[in-house]
């Protein structure tokens, strides 16, 4: 039996992990965040000192490292939200770094890196219906997808989102700092070589510049009722 997919693609900071969450939680699917899995890598890499401080990667030892780069999705008990683990250790607040941030998308360009957590993607679709987020989920992950979303905001729209959300985790910084990380990690997405940040073809494009969370969720919802998934 042909997995029930949602993919849901987009530029960062535009609500995609939350929105595939709501998405998955209504339609009774499993969600899965890839871009998770690309922070957990890049999280293993700057934890091993495979990251100089100029965030050049220590490629080669990266990817030799790839076979024990352990990475599963727990439900969490007390918020009931699928979170990562990378070797059995929950990192999902970890991975949310603007460490991390800052060279994630340098990362994820690699395409070794890619290749492996792709396959690993696709292995964890099953007869269960699956929601998944990320660059390249309608485009090379499930082209087949039944149904694609791409969601997108503007960059100032999506800097103010991601500003808010790291002061209220109590982390300083600047909105200079946030807009810089935004526009450095667009950039990467869409100009790299290997399964580059695209709108798929038979994507339903969303912007959600003056949508708030609720809204945005009843679109996507609308496009599923619409596809007869």
């Amino acid at each position: 039996m042909k997995p029930k997919v949602i993919a849901i693609d987009g530029h960062s900071s535009t609500g995609k992990s939350s929105l595939a969450k709501m998405v998955a939680s209504a339609m009774g699917f499993i969600h899965i965040d890839t871009g998770a899995m690309y922070r957990a890598v890049a999280y293993y890499a700057l934890e091993h000192n495979l990251i100089s401080e100029e965030a050049l990667i220590d490629q080669k030892e990266l990817i030799a490292a790839l076979p024990f780069i352990k990475l599963d999705f727990k439900i969490n008990p007390v918020t009931q939200k699928n979170q990562i683990r990378l070797n059995d250790q929950d990192i999902e607040s970890e991975i949310r770094s603007m460490e991390v941030s800052n060279v994630v998308s340098q990362v994820a360009k690699l395409p070794e890196i890619r290749n492996h957590l792709v396959k690993f993607q696709r292995e964890m679709a099953n007869e269960v219906g699956i929601v998944m987020d990320g660059r390249d989920i309608g485009t090379v992950v499930f082209s087949d997808a039944p149904v694609k979303i791409f969601l997108t905001a503007s960059a100032e729209v999506r800097a103010k989102r991601r500003f808010d959300e790291l002061r209220l985790k109590g982390v300083e910084i600047s909105m200079e700092e946030v807009e810089n990380n935004i526009n450095k990690r667009d950039l990467l997405d869409t100009q790299r070589s290997n399964s580059p940040l695209l709108k798929a073809e038979d994507a339903v494009e969303i912007n959600n510049d003056f949508l708030n969370q609720k809204e945005t969720f009843d679109a996507v919802m609308k496009v599923v009722a619409e596809k007869g998934l």
